[in-house]
């Protein structure tokens, strides 16, 4: 398995990679890096936005659901309600997991194609040539062949504010949904204080895994968040235009 893994992505991701670097000004990795997870992202894009698509669709079902359970006290009666809603919109809880499952083996193998970024020919195909230039610093003076805190730090916070983006609200509540409402229950008290703390928990694990190798990994978290966060907002937006009230 492992050794599929390497042939089907690895490979093919490293050999781009040194690809790219060799027409590159100077042999600069820190543009072939940006380049290349740029060009995986919109290899990727269908995927993505697929994925984006669905989670903005049950976002904006949410004042629905509000009103299932504020009308239906019984949880399994909310359960019904609220598949129900669901089929009626053409919308599945489940719909954006099969594309994030799909992108996962890529993005992993772009993560240990930047980690054990080096020098060498090993994985090279015949055809693809280590270039005779070959600078591990970006734009001449950030080392990505070392540990950089500030590279971290800004991969930590890039991840909170796409974080941010994915929890935000889509469409503001109706106000007929603030009544008399019964206390929530445990279940749905400990998934909110789990969202809340995943906020920053996984910037902070971010920023921990970005600085525990080269800066290369930062690099490519940086550039990877970024290019998600541009492309839900184009996604988001261009679907809120067209969305009558529910």
């Amino acid at each position: 398995m492992h050794a599929l893994w390497i042939t089907i992505f690895y490979k093919p991701l490293y050999n781009a990679l040194i690809f790219i670097t060799g027409i590159m000004p100077g042999g600069d990795v820190g543009l072939a890096v940006i380049i290349l997870t740029v060009l995986v992202k919109f290899i990727i894009f269908p995927l993505s936005q697929k994925s984006i698509k669905s989670q903005t669709e049950l976002k904006k079902l949410e004042p629905e659901i509000e009103k299932i359970k504020a009308k239906y006290p019984d949880k399994k009666e909310q359960a019904n309600q609220t598949m129900a809603l669901y089929k009626e919109h053409g919308v599945s809880p489940f719909s954006g997991c099969l594309p994030t499952l799909l992108q996962f083996p890529i993005i992993v193998a772009l993560y240990f194609v930047f980690r054990s970024l080096a020098a060498h020919t090993d994985p090279l195909y015949s055809f693809v040539h280590f270039p005779s230039n070959f600078s591990m610093h970006l734009f001449g003076f950030i080392n990505l062949d070392a540990k950089n805190i500030f590279l971290a730090v800004i991969a930590g916070g890039v991840q909170a504010f796409q974080l941010w983006m994915m929890n935000k609200n889509i469409v503001p509540k109706p106000k007929e949904i603030v009544v008399t409402e019964k206390k929530t229950s445990f279940g749905e008290e400990l998934g909110k204080n789990m969202t809340k703390q995943m906020q920053y928990t996984i910037p902070l694990l971010i920023t921990y895994i970005a600085y525990q190798y080269k800066a290369a990994v930062a690099l490519y978290l940086i550039t990877s968040n970024m290019f998600s966060i541009i492309q839900e907002r184009v996604v988001r937006r261009k679907m809120l235009a067209n969305v009558t009230k529910i």
